[in-house]
C-alpha cells in the first residue's frame, strides 16, 4: 500500500513539474482570457454545486451596506486622523473620501446589474481585462477584507474595555515579551468575536441579515445620541483652537482623506450578494448608492461632534469617542459609547465577513484557488468552506497584529481595486459593448492615469505648483474630447451610470491621487504582497485554470456522440 502511495506521489510531482515547464505557453493563453457575462452567470456559477438562496430585499441591502461601513471607519480611524493629520477638518477628509467612494460605487452599480454574481470586482475585471487582472484585484480585495476585519476586531476589544469603564485599551490583551513591537499583544476577545460571527454566517445569510438589520437600527440611534450630545456639550471654539481648522494645511486634509477611505470599505461587499437578492437591477443600485450616501452624512456629523467636544490635539488615538466623553466629565456616556461602538463593530464585521467569503467562493469557481473553497452548502445556501477558511485567517491575524501596521496597506489595496473597476467600466462601455476599436479608449485611459500621476507628483513637490493647473486642465480637455469623439452605442441597459465618461474619469483621478498620499512603507509592503500573489498565480493559478478549461473542452466534445453527424445536421 505504501509503495502504491509513493508511486502516486511521484506521479503528482512529475505532472506538476511537467506543467511548470509549460508555464510561458499557459500564461500567454490564460492571462488575458475572458469570460462573457452569460458564462459567469450560468456555466461558472454551476461549479459551486448548489445555488445561493435569493432571500434579500432592497432594505436588507441598504442595511447591510450601512452596517458594513458605519462601525469600521468612524470608531477606528477618526481619532488618529484628526490628531495626526487633518485636525478639526477631519470632516472635510471624510467628504473628499466620500465623493471618491460615491463615484466608485456608481461604477460598481452598472457592473453589478449587468453581471449579478457574487464575485464583485473580481468578476467585473475578469470579463473585461482578463483572468490575471481579475485575480490580482480579487486577491487584493481578500487581503483588504481579512486585514481590515482583523484590525476592526481588535478595536472591538478597546471599546468593550471602555464600556466597562476601563481606561487602558490594552488591559484585556496578553502581552508576550520577546515578540516584535506591534505583534506582542495577544487579543483573545477579538478572536472569539471573529469565530462566533464565522459560525453565524455559516448557518444562513437571511438570518445574518436580520441580525444586522436590528443592530444597524440601534447603531443609527446610537450615532444620533453621540452627534446630539457632542454638539450640545462641546464648543465651536474647539474647531479653531489651538492652531486653526487645518493645522497641517490642505496637505494634511488630503493625507487624512486617503486614510479614512478605509472607512468606506464595506459598500463593495453589497455587490457580492448579487446572487442572494430579489430583483437585482433595482435592488443593487439602491443598496450600493443609498448606503454610501447615508454613511457619508453620518461620518461627517460624527467627525464634527468629536472635534467640537475635544481640541484635536487632545483626542485619544484609541477608543476616541469614549475618551472624549470622559474628558468632558460624562463617564457614564463614555461607557454607553463603548457599548454602542462595540455593537457597531460587530455589525461591520458581520457584513465584511459575509462579503469576503463570497469573493473567495467565486475565485474558487474560476479555479484560481482550490475548488473546494467554491462549494455552496445545499441546505444553508452559504459558501461554507470559504467562510470557515477566511474566518480562521482573520482570527489568526486579529490575535496579534495592531491596527497601525495594516491600515495603510488596506487603503492602497482598496484604492487600486476601485481604480481598476473605473477603468474597466470605461473600456467595457466604449469598446466591448459599443464595438469601437480599443486604441482610442486605451489611449484615453493611459492619458488620464498619466495626468493624475503628474498632478500627484506636482502636489508632492511643493514648489512645482504650475503642474496642478496644467495636469488638471489636460484631464478635463482629454475627457471632453473623448466624450465628443468616441460614441457610446451599446444596447440599452436597465441601469447605466449617467454623464459618462466623467464619473469614471474623476474616480480614476481621485483614486490615483489618494494612493500617492500614502507613505512609502505602504507601497513597499504592497509590493511584497503583489509579488507573493503573482508567484501564486504563476505556480498554481494559471495551471489550475488551464487544466480546468482543457478538461471542460474534452467533456464538451464527449457529449456529442458523433461530431461529424452533428455538423452535417447543422449545415442542413
Amino acid at each position: 500500500m505504501a509503495t502504491i502511495q509513493s508511486k502516486d506521489n511521484k506521479t503528482i510531482f512529475f505532472n506538476y513539474f511537467k506543467s511548470l515547464s509549460q508555464t510561458p505557453h499557459r500564461l500567454r493563453k490564460r492571462m488575458l482570457a475572458t469570460w462573457t457575462p452569460d458564462q459567469e452567470l450560468n456555466q461558472v456559477r454551476l461549479r459551486s454545486g448548489a445555488d445561493m438562496k435569493r432571500k434579500l430585499k432592497w432594505y436588507d441591502l441598504v442595511a447591510l451596506g450601512v452596517g458594513g461601513m458605519l462601525g469600521v471607519g468612524v470608531f477606528v480611524t477618526t481619532g488618529p486622523v484628526a490628531r495626526n493629520h487633518s485636525g478639526p477638518s477631519v470632516f472635510i477628509s471624510y467628504i473628499i473620501a466620500g465623493i471618491s467612494a460615491l463615484l466608485s460605487s456608481l461604477c460598481y452599480t452598472e457592473f453589478s446589474v449587468q453581471i449579478p454574481v457574487a464575485g464583485g470586482a473580481f468578476s467585473y475585471l475578469r470579463v473585461t481585462f482578463g483572468e490575471f487582472v481579475g485575480y490580482f484585484a480579487g486577491a487584493n480585495i481578500l487581503m483588504e477584507y481579512v486585514l481590515s476585519n482583523a484590525a476592526v476586531a481588535r478595536s472591538f476589544t478597546e471599546y468593550l474595555c471602555s464600556a466597562f469603564g476601563i481606561s487602558d485599551p490594552n488591559s484585556w490583551r496578553v502581552e508576550v515579551p520577546g515578540l516584535l513591537q506591534g505583534y506582542n499583544k495577544l487579543d483573545f476577545s477579538a478572536v472569539a468575536l471573529v469565530l462566533i460571527l464565522t459560525f453565524c454566517l455559516c448557518h444562513s445569510t437571511k438570518e445574518s441579515s436580520i441580525l444586522n438589520l436590528i443592530m444597524t437600527a440601534f447603531h443609527i440611534v446610537f450615532f444620533g445620541f453621540i452627534i446630539i450630545m457632542g454638539f450640545c456639550n462641546g464648543s465651536v471654539e474647539n474647531l479653531v483652537k489651538p492652531t486653526g481648522l487645518t493645522p497641517n494645511g490642505i496637505r494634511g486634509v488630503l493625507d487624512g482623506a486617503a486614510i479614512v477611505y478605509f472607512s468606506y470599505i464595506g459598500y463593495d461587499s453589497v455587490s457580492t450578494l448579487a446572487e442572494e437578492i430579489q430583483n437585482p437591477p433595482v435592488t443593487l443600485p439602491v443598496g450600493i448608492i443609498g448606503s454610501v450616501f447615508i454613511v457619508s452624512g453620518l461620518y461627517c456629523l460624527m467627525a464634527l461632534a468629536l472635534c467640537v467636544m475635544v481640541p484635536y490635539n487632545q483626542i485619544a488615538e484609541k477608543a476616541s469617542y469614549s475618551m472624549a466623553f470622559q474628558r468632558i466629565g460624562w463617564k457614564w456616556a463614555g461607557n454607553i459609547v463603548g457599548a454602542g461602538a462595540s455593537l457597531g463593530i460587530v455589525a461591520s464585521l458581520l457584513v465584511a465577513m459575509l462579503g469576503q467569503a463570497r469573493y473567495l467562493c467565486v475565485i474558487g469557481r474560476a479555479r484560481l484557488v482550490p475548488s473546494w473553497l467554491s462549494k455552496v452548502h445545499p441546505s444553508t445556501g452559504t459558501p461554507l468552506n470559504a467562510t470557515l477558511f477566511l474566518g480562521l485567517c482573520t482570527a489568526s491575524i486579529a490575535l496579534f497584529t495592531d491596527l497601525d501596521i495594516v491600515i495603510e496597506i488596506i487603503s492602497i489595496g482598496t484604492l487600486l481595486v476601485f481604480y481598476l473597476v473605473a477603468n474597466a467600466l470605461i473600456y467595457r462601455k466604449y469598446v466591448l459593448t459599443s464595438k469601437n476599436p480599443p486604441f482610442p479608449t486605451l489611449s484615453f485611459l493611459f492619458l488620464i492615469t498619466s495626468c493624475a500621476i503628474g498632478f500627484s507628483i506636482s502636489w508632492k513637490l511643493e514648489q512645482q505648483w504650475w503642474g496642478l493647473p496644467l495636469f488638471g486642465g489636460i484631464i478635463m480637455v482629454v475627457t471632453a474630447f473623448f466624450q465628443y469623439t468616441v460614441p457610446c452605442l451599446g444596447p440599452p441597459s436597465e441601469w447605466s451610470v449617467p454623464f459618462m465618461p466623467w464619473p469614471a474619469a474623476v474616480s480614476i483621478f481621485l483614486n490615483v491621487f489618494l494612493m500617492t498620499t500614502l507613505k512609502m512603507l505602504s507601497f513597499q509592503r504592497f509590493a511584497i504582497w503583489g509579488l507573493l500573489i503573482t508567484l501564486f498565480y504563476v505556480l498554481y493559478g494559471v495551471h489550475s485554470t488551464f487544466e480546468a478549461e482543457e478538461m471542460g473542452m474534452k467533456m464538451a466534445v464527449n457529449e456529442v456522440p458523433n461530431p461529424s453527424i452533428q455538423l452535417t445536421k447543422l449545415e442542413v
